[in-house]
């Protein structure tokens, strides 16, 4: 898959492509119908399949006071549309060049002139331009002037539901990481590096990786509390994924000042600092809670650890 940034024209083994266009955070099952789509028509045109995405999200510009915490970074994004089999990716900066460009110069100059597109698949939402001014009416209109073809999407709806990124952020605000795969087609990730903590999880006889993640505009993260994951390092140690248990939150037991990502994986004693680890959630065990004491803290973790393993072991990712 070939990645270009920006507005500059791209070579010419570049252009003509078929796209999809917009923010693909999460690239969940709804998106994978509208990539597939696309690629069906590139497919038939003889031509390459694209997506035009933008960085940063455009609410992280416009409202970066509330905008939620991404779903994919755009290295996970692009690992994501690779997989899917798109061929070309363009991503533009969501900046005050982009907003400040008429609808008309978006797909007449942005689109056709320097991005080479020859067809577009968007949803029936779409807006582009500045002050999001431009709709799919106008779009069909301008397409007919240019030689663009034009195929507009419904929402995708996916077992009578519609699939968004919205539902899947709402999902993991409430800790519901099963329903949130179930909408992504996988399990939620997170991924980072591993960092020195406390120790304090080895001194009690859990020793946990550390996870920092990365970025001004971190990832978002499931709701606090204790869950069941996979932890697999971008290197070598954990090969594909091993079971473990997370626990997010701010440690309330220790007084604990900020938010992280603690992961405590079975049966493995090897040195994790400094590597890269993937976690992904598969099932929510209990939400945070204060312990009175390290004892009873320890209990605890041996009842989460053994309601990981059951569920793993019933045959569960």
């Amino acid at each position: 898959m070939r990645v270009f940034r920006g507005f500059q024209d791209l070579p010419e083994r570049a252009a003509g492509a078929v796209v999809a266009i917009g923010n693909f955070d999460g690239v969940h099952r709804g998106h994978e119908i509208v990539l597939a789509r696309t690629r069906a028509i590139a497919v038939a045109l003889g031509l390459p399949s694209g997506v035009v995405t933008f960085e940063p999200h455009p609410l992280q510009v416009l409202r970066p006071a509330t905008a939620p915490g991404r779903l994919t970074p755009l290295r996970a994004k692009l690992s994501q549309l690779r997989l899917l089999g798109i061929d070309e990716v363009r991503v533009l900066p969501f900046n005050a060049y982009l907003m400040s460009q008429p609808a008309e110069t978006f797909v007449t100059d942005i689109l056709v002139r320097r991005l080479g597109v020859r067809h577009v698949v968007v949803g029936r939402d779409f807006r582009f331009g500045h002050k999001r001014a431009g709709d799919v009416d106008l779009l069909m209109r301008l397409a007919g002037n240019v030689g663009l073809g034009v195929e507009i999407l419904d929402k995708v709806a996916i077992e009578g539901e519609v699939c968004s990124s919205s539902l899947i952020r709402a999902d993991l605000e409430a800790g519901r990481v099963e329903r949130a795969a179930e909408r992504l087609g996988r399990p939620y990730a997170l991924r980072g590096r591993v960092v020195e903590g406390d120790r304090r999880g080895r001194q009690i006889g859990f020793p946990t990786a550390n996870i920092r993640l990365p970025g001004r505009r971190p990832q978002m993260t499931p709701a606090a509390g204790v869950y069941a994951v996979r932890a697999r390092l971008h290197g070598d140690g954990l090969g594909a994924g091993r079971p473990a248990i997370a626990n997010l939150g701010w440690r309330p037991t220790f007084a604990g000042r900020d938010f992280r990502v603690e992961v405590h994986v079975f049966d493995f004693a090897g040195d994790l600092y400094g590597q890269v680890a993937e976690t992904t959630f598969h099932t929510h065990i209990r939400d945070e809670r204060r312990f009175e004491g390290i004892d009873d803290l320890k209990r605890q973790i041996e009842l989460d650890c053994k309601a990981a393993i059951r569920h793993f072991r019933a045959g569960f990712a």
